[in-house]
């Protein structure tokens, strides 16, 4: 981000600052991580608070800069989103992977849960910066209702929803004594391992008729969102690329990250400090970015998302 790097390089001290912070040296303990200097000069700015105002300026820049960043022609034919919590804080954090299998994160937004508005307010700002809703897309979702509605008054029947497997299944054993967790775990894996989305549909029917009696909780939560949980397979999707998308394990990776980089703060202040803090560690991340396994096989997911155009009646305007 030019802004970012003017601000940067503008004093050596700057670039010293952001780069041991993201090495996880604290503000108090800044001072000891630089060279001694001569005995006829005096060190300055490396107090706590100096080093402190200094960060708070320069993520500041560096925030506004990837905020408003305009995401170009590029297409994002997948799109995860999933939310990391920071003190009383929610950050929705949208991550989106090109037709080579780049990944870049597109967007963030904080609230105090996963509210529906908190997550059209996150759509809605990646639409204004780029984000054409007029194209079918596959989104991978952790299973919050919030998201799914969300999506859908945003993207309508363009948005496919791919829900997180191992979410739903955790959701599911948690309805379940430990004696069962077992046998459910393996009929559900076969359930999704199936290359037949017809069979891979029964198997979870009868799952869920099989535990309707003694757990009805767990039941229903089979069924809740089921086809949500097949639509990789309903796009036709295998392989690799079908194990890398049918969990959001891509985006947690970001969030062990974001969690890593910000392990020296004791106190999160204010949601400004959060978004912040969020934001510098995404940079760092986005460094160690590789591309998403098997993304040769996005070409099928593409061609299966045109056809969803095509023939999918799709809203005049959703974004309100």
């Amino acid at each position: 981000m030019p802004s970012f790097a003017f601000a940067a390089h503008r004093d050596p001290l700057d670039a010293q600052t952001v780069t041991a912070v993201a090495c996880g040296i604290s503000t108090r303990k800044y001072a000891r991580s630089l060279d001694s200097l001569p005995d006829e000069v005096s060190e300055r700015s490396t107090s706590k608070s100096a080093v402190s105002r200094r960060y708070v300026a320069l993520t500041t820049t560096q925030l506004t800069a990837w905020l408003t960043t305009p995401l170009g022609d590029r297409h994002f034919p997948i799109v995860l989103i999933d939310g990391i919590i920071l003190g009383d804080h929610t950050v929705l954090i949208a991550l989106g992977i090109e037709s080579e299998g780049r990944k870049q994160i597109l967007g963030l937004r904080e609230g105090h849960t996963e509210h529906r508005r908190v997550v059209k307010a996150l759509l809605r700002d990646l639409v204004d910066r780029g984000l054409d809703p007029d194209r079918a897309r596959l989104f991978v979702i952790d299973g919050a209702k919030a998201l799914s509605s969300a999506i859908r008054a945003v993207f309508g029947s363009l948005g496919a929803i791919q829900r997180c497997q191992l979410h739903k299944q955790r959701n599911i054993l948690g309805h379940l004594p430990e004696r069962l967790h077992a046998n459910v775990t393996s009929r559900l894996r076969d359930a999704w391992n199936a290359g037949d989305v017809a069979l891979a549909h029964r198997q979870l029917k009868r799952l869920a008729t099989s535990l309707e009696t003694d757990h009805p909780g767990a039941a229903a939560s089979v069924r809740e969102g089921l086809d949500e949980t097949l639509t990789l397979q309903r796009l036709g999707l295998q392989g690799v690329l079908y194990k890398k998308l049918r969990t959001t394990n891509a985006s947690e990776h970001c969030n062990s990250s974001i969690a890593t980089y910000s392990r020296n703060v004791k106190r999160w202040r204010s949601g400004t400090m959060v978004v912040r803090w969020v934001s510098a560690a995404i940079v760092e991340a986005e460094k160690t970015f590789r591309r998403v396994h098997g993304w040769r096989d996005i070409t099928t997911l593409v061609s299966a998302l045109a056809v969803l155009e095509a023939t999918e009646e799709a809203s005049p305007k959703r974004v309100a």
